[in-house]
């Protein structure tokens, strides 16, 4: 959902997790001028038609083709990358709105992980956030609020294995129980290769 900590959830994992890069959903939006509105003039934002899925996904196919080189390229801390070894396990941080909704993303996923907060608080956050283009009066509950409601139905309708967080625990808290999750699957997988 919109403002509800994944940025910072995923940022955090990045800074504790090796060999991780993120790709990040709100950098694909296209143009607002080919974004259609709705029948009260509010932009279509808040749908897969608004971004572009398929740059995306050659991104994320980028780099599981060659994880090490994508983060070489991309990464502008250089020391995150550790040293080559025989069973080393890259992670890819995909965080955006409608990760889940989008099928062939969602099938790569190890792991699934969905920041959940109350309509008052994400309206809240959402107020205190400037937007380009600016959110016009009423976006939020005429929106981004019922699209929000749309797309976690047709989520739950197609994908399973998510784990629901509560994004008004304290950060630390949340950082600890993902990251610590991760290791595990990273640890896993080590022992597969």
């Amino acid at each position: 959902m919109t403002n509800g900590g994944k940025s910072t959830l995923a940022m955090s994992l990045h800074q504790q997790i090796p060999n991780s890069c993120i790709i990040a959903q709100d950098s694909y939006f296209k143009d607002e001028s080919v974004v259609p509105e709705d029948s009260n003039g509010f932009k279509q934002y808040d749908t897969l038609d608004a971004l572009h899925m398929d740059v995306m996904m050659s991104d994320v196919d980028l780099w599981r083709r060659d994880p090490e080189s994508f983060l070489k390229q991309r990464d502008l801390n250089p020391e995150h990358i550790a040293p080559s070894v025989d069973k080393e396990v890259f992670v890819l941080i995909v965080e955006g709105f409608l990760i889940f909704n989008y099928r062939p993303l969602n099938e790569l996923f190890n792991k699934k992980y969905y920041m959940e907060i109350p309509y008052e608080v994400c309206k809240r956050r959402r107020s205190s956030r400037v937007y380009t283009p600016p959110d016009p009066p009423g976006y939020f509950d005429g929106h981004v609020w019922p699209m929000y409601l749309k797309n976690h139905q047709e989520m739950e309708t197609m994908v399973s294995g998510i784990v629901f967080l509560d994004g008004l625990k304290p950060r630390e808290e949340l950082v600890a129980a993902v990251c610590g999750d991760v290791c595990q699957e990273i640890e896993r997988l080590r022992g597969k290769l």
